[in-house]
């Protein structure tokens, strides 16, 4: 069974309670287990509240678009409008990575594209697992952050 790890996070009302309630929803599809919550500065939003991320290791049955399907289905029950892509959000949830998969399909990418330009990405991903490869790259996770945070 592959692990898929899904970056989490939200900004508006309680997000700690949207996260969790979220990580329930996807203990549904298989055992899952989750970084520590970071509060985060929004990126592109001026103004915005700051956001809680953090990321969750789920070992499912379901395939990268079955999962992608699962997980918008869930943005969409905790009232995100899709129509503003970077706007704030009850709850966001992003595929970052589907075992050693890439996938590159409309409207779903794996590895996630942006993903190693993203602290509030890396630094759950490599708490939760630091060994965690990129398959395009064939970096991990710790060696990823370690990257990001030199170059700034």
């Amino acid at each position: 069974m592959p692990t898929a790890y899904l970056g989490l996070g939200s900004n508006l009302g309680d997000r700690r309670a949207n996260l969790e309630r979220a990580v329930a929803a996807l203990a549904t599809l298989g055992p899952v287990r989750r970084s520590r919550w970071l509060e985060t500065e929004p990126i592109g939003m001026p103004g915005a509240p700051r956001f809680l991320n953090g990321v969750a290791a789920l070992e499912t049955t379901l395939g990268a678009a079955g999962l992608l399907e699962r997980t918008s289905a869930l943005e969409a029950e905790y009232g995100r409008d899709a129509v503003y892509r970077d706007g704030p959000r009850t709850l966001d949830i992003d595929l970052l990575l589907y075992g050693e998969d890439r996938v590159d399909e409309p409207g779903l990418q794996v590895p996630h594209p942006r993903m190693a330009e993203r602290e509030f990405v890396l630094e759950p991903l490599a708490e939760l697992d630091p060994d965690a490869r990129h398959p395009e790259t064939g970096q991990t996770a710790a060696r990823m952050l370690r990257e990001l945070r030199e170059q700034a």
